[in-house]
């Protein structure tokens, strides 16, 4: 018979070491895809699910049992991410402040597809950063991890409309941000 994570919680309130690793096991993949999406970086999303499943560890007492444990932990990883993407800018803006630009191109040829992937993943890329915070977070929760809108809203501590209102601005704002890329060019012949 299986656990239930409330039963696991439980348990691991009570210094079950094993309960407490059952939840890693059972939540660190979605924690990964979710931090993943938020980061775009597979080192970063590691060190954010690390970093999830400690704060979990430390605030166990805190969670409440009528709550869902995976919304409590999605919570946890969107803090833990958004923690780490706001370092990550204070720390390029004090490296770039004294640096003009640095020339990264490479003698080696590429493919062109290669090139046109990588220019679409830098495109989405600083598309996403154009989002806010709740933003970001509520179309990577809706549209890459499938959440429903009302664990959303749970997950950011608002209202089901205010989360509707969020994924609707970020796609807003995605769609005007990429679409000269999916625009078809026109051809004059």
């Amino acid at each position: 018979m299986e656990m239930t994570d409330v039963a696991a919680v439980s348990r691991a309130r009570d210094g079950d070491a094993d309960a407490f690793r059952l939840l890693v096991e059972r939540h660190s993949r979605a924690i990964f895809r979710v931090a993943w999406r938020m980061t775009g970086n597979e080192h970063d999303a590691d060190d954010v699910v690390q970093e999830t499943f400690l704060r979990a560890y430390r605030q166990i007492d805190g969670f409440e049992e009528r709550a869902n444990f995976s919304t409590w932990l999605h919570r946890i990883a969107v803090n833990c991410s958004l923690d780490l993407l706001r370092s990550r800018q204070r720390h390029e803006r004090q490296y770039t402040n004294g640096l003009d630009s640095i020339d990264a191109t490479s003698d080696a040829p590429e493919p062109d597809r290669v090139v046109l992937s990588a220019e679409l993943q830098q495109q989405v890329t600083a598309a996403m950063k154009l989002l806010s915070d709740n933003e970001r977070t509520a179309f990577v929760l809706r549209h890459f991890e499938g959440m429903p809108v009302e664990e959303i809203g749970k997950t950011l501590g608002i209202q089901v409309n205010a989360a509707k209102h969020t994924i609707f601005r970020a796609v807003r704002k995605l769609r005007d941000s990429l679409e000269p890329l999916v625009r078809p060019t026109q051809c004059n012949t």
